[in-house]
């Protein structure tokens, strides 16, 4: 209460510090650092199937199953994959452990498609 009446008494000083206010906000604002949010640099591979007709289920068993098993052991540094599967459309995220995916291990993904597709006509030929 006792700041109320303070503020009645003497209006010109919480008009001063209110001005006082903003500008020290808006300097402190302008001098903090712009990098607030570093550079993140996550090395991520995406994948992307398509086969149209093709039940999302099916494409899970007959494509990204595979895929994944062809990745997993024929490229090095790789920390986790993340894989979707929908309406006709796959898609596998590779992440590496490296920050940069160097050129060997990028022909090596984008040869493992090749190597995947072969081995699904493959298993169609046997039906």
């Amino acid at each position: 209460m006792w700041i109320v009446r303070l503020a009645l008494r003497r209006p010109y000083t919480f008009v001063v510090l209110a001005i006082l206010i903003l500008i020290l906000g808006t300097l402190s604002a302008l001098r903090t650092p712009t990098d607030i949010f570093p550079n993140i640099n996550i090395p991520v591979v995406s994948i992307i199937w398509t086969y149209n007709g093709l039940a999302p289920q099916d494409i899970a068993s007959r494509i990204i199953t595979l895929q994944e098993r062809n990745l997993t052991t024929t490229v090095n540094d790789i920390e986790h994959l993340e894989s979707q599967s929908l309406n006709g459309v796959a898609v596998i995220k590779v992440f590496s452990t490296r920050v940069r995916i160097s050129a060997p291990p990028l022909r090596r993904l984008q040869a493992s498609p090749r190597l995947n597709s072969s081995s699904c006509r493959r298993e169609r030929r046997r039906r």
